[in-house]
């Protein structure tokens, strides 16, 4: 596999994939490669929405069918303040995605449902809105986000720390792989 960054910096490696679906026909690898990728679009959902609309609380109820609305409203109310942000976005030409802060667009949306203010608009319906008004009042500073810690911190880690290997901005890249059949590089075990 060769990844290639937009600064040209590239970097190829020997990865295996192990997977349980083993019909090529129905599931190619170079498929099941891209889908590795996106999965981690899913685990920033989920982070976010562990860290901010749940703000540590677990999930209450006690039965399959109530833990499955819970987390499908979970899902709404993430989907919709990404979408006001986004909306922000477009209507604010040059505002950055990452200046919108999620936990303004969350309490001001509870606060416009507790005030049942304005849920029927007397004009033309605005993209920004009372919830888009109030993130743009509490916009992040320019500088750059800092992560958020976790609540556990581990003493010691069991993989080398790797400086100057990676690159410290986001780029965008493209991924090239090419796929050895069996009988290719390894022979050792018989594949």
């Amino acid at each position: 596999m060769t990844i290639e960054l937009a600064d040209g910096t590239r970097r190829t490696e020997l990865w295996r994939l192990m997977t349980s679906l083993l019909d090529a026909q129905s599931y190619p690898a170079h498929e099941l490669i891209a889908l590795y990728h996106r999965r981690w679009q899913a685990e920033t959902c989920y982070f976010s929405m562990k860290s901010t609309i749940l703000d540590g609380r677990v999930l209450r109820s006690r039965t399959v069918p109530g833990i499955e609305q819970e987390v499908y409203a979970l899902l709404t109310v993430y989907q919709a303040l990404v979408r006001t942000a986004d909306d922000l976005v477009t209507a604010q030409p040059g505002l950055s995605a990452e200046r919108v802060s999620m936990i303004v667009l969350l309490n001001a949306a509870a606060d416009q449902i507790v005030a049942a203010h304005g849920i029927a608009p007397d004009g033309p319906v605005d993209l920004v809105g009372a919830i888009g008004r109030a993130a743009l009042a509490g916009l992040l500073p320019k500088s750059r986000r800092r992560r958020l810690k976790a609540c556990v911190r581990k003493r010691n880690s069991k993989y080398t720390f790797t400086t100057g290997k990676h690159p410290r901005t986001a780029q965008t890249y493209t991924l090239h792989f090419e796929m050895i059949k069996e009988g290719g590089l390894d022979t050792t075990n018989g594949g």
